[in-house]
């Protein structure tokens, strides 16, 4: 489940994202490296991030590969060229979780948002400090992590995120236009200059 999830010896703080509909563009069940596309101004946040020194820990649902949609190495493939586009502008993930299940197909599990497996393993293997921790996706469900793990939850609504799931983010977390704005309130910089 994990990908370059190395060891620290002190606990940290980290940011932990969401990936389809906040890094890259949502294009359903992607299983081909051709279709990934950055948002923009995801790399300039990721890179805002590893220049605090704040680890970037990628945590996705990945429900095509139960449904039969694409396979784990189809999921890999995605993943490098995710690397592949930070890396050509500067930025880096420390490390990627998938859950690759669904209740219908593969029966429960602990790692499908909105429940806290990845989350768990991250914090076990990067000893991370959940209090200090945020939680940042366009969906509810990558959040709500923050209220039964500590930490902060940062909705960033895409055109897709429900209307109720907004509101209710306005009460319990926190809204951001955009993901750029949500790591300047993280850092306590603004983002400045041009944002690829």
């Amino acid at each position: 489940m994990a990908k370059r999830a190395p060891r620290y010896t002190m606990p940290r703080r980290a940011v932990f994202l969401d990936r389809d509909g906040t890094l890259i563009h949502d294009t359903h069940y992607i299983d081909k490296p051709e279709r990934v596309t950055l948002i923009p101004g995801a790399s300039t946040a990721v890179r805002y991030l590893n220049n605090a020194l704040v680890p970037v820990i990628v945590a996705t649902n990945q429900a095509g590969i139960a449904r039969g949609l694409f396979t784990e190495e189809d999921y890999e493939r995605v993943r490098e060229r995710l690397d592949d586009l930070l890396g050509e502008r500067d930025a880096f993930i420390d490390a990627t979780y998938h859950c690759p299940h669904h209740p219908e197909f593969t029966g429960p599990c602990d790692c499908r948002k909105p429940k806290t497996g990845m989350y768990e393993q991250a914090i076990r293997e990067m000893n991370l400090l959940p209090p200090q921790c945020t939680y940042i996706g366009d969906r509810l469900h990558d959040i709500v992590a923050a209220k039964t793990l500590g930490g902060r939850g940062i909705l960033v609504p895409t055109a897709e995120t429900p209307a109720e799931e907004i509101e209710q983010a306005k009460r319990e977390f926190e809204l951001a236009p955009n993901l750029a704005a949500a790591v300047a309130a993280i850092i306590g910089t603004p983002i400045t200059g041009a944002i690829d």
